[in-house]
């Protein structure tokens, strides 16, 4: 019998003190991750998922067939430019994530990294949980003929994610839900 192993406590201090950042407000900690998937040709594309933590509003999802460094620092800066400059950017440690030109980029716009630990995807849950969602809702129950259907059923489900969907953790709204502004019917007099 081999011996049994020791149960690890990796998240939490002596003190009993939490060592994962926790997000306080909009724009505090946003995390990033890949999604596999595949086109019904068989041919491999990935899904780039960017979430605010504390609204869990899924800010960017971004299709292709390859991705690599410079087309994250594409999809973050486009946000940033939207939405401002979040305080720290939580992800995995893949080397689209540490790579030297990401991790320059990121702190010349003022922003930190928060890597989870290596083989610890429970560190990232938020963007986990997200990601189980996207495959169970979306990717697991449709078929892509083409990278371009792909995009755009993916789009739509993001739309629908943030807008419609109820999230428990939110008091079962949506992060970002639609603004209905009710149109006055009186005509308006100069």
């Amino acid at each position: 019998m081999p011996m049994k192993q020791p149960k690890k406590g990796r998240l939490w201090l002596n003190d009993g003190s939490c060592v994962r950042l926790r997000p306080e407000y909009r724009n505090h900690v946003w995390s990033y991750d890949f999604v596999h998937c595949r086109t019904e040709d068989g041919k491999v594309f990935r899904t780039l998922n960017i979430l605010d933590e504390h609204s869990r509003e899924c800010l960017a999802i971004k299709v292709k067939r390859k991705l690599n460094s410079g087309d994250v620092i594409d999809a973050l800066s486009d946000l940033f430019i939207m939405r401002g400059v979040p305080d720290y950017i939580r992800s995995d440690n893949g080397p689209e994530f540490v790579a030297e030109a990401v991790q320059d980029w990121i702190r010349a716009v003022g922003a930190k990294t928060a890597y989870i630990a290596p083989g610890s995807p429970w560190e990232n849950g938020y963007c986990e949980s997200f990601n189980a969602r996207f495959r169970d809702e979306l990717l697991n129950g449709e078929v892509f003929y083409n990278l371009r259907e792909a995009e755009i059923l993916i789009e739509q489900w993001r739309n629908h994610y943030n807008t419609k969907r109820p999230h428990s953790a939110l008091g079962y709204r949506p992060p970002a839900p639609e603004t209905i502004v009710p149109m006055d019917p009186r005509p308006v007099m100069h």
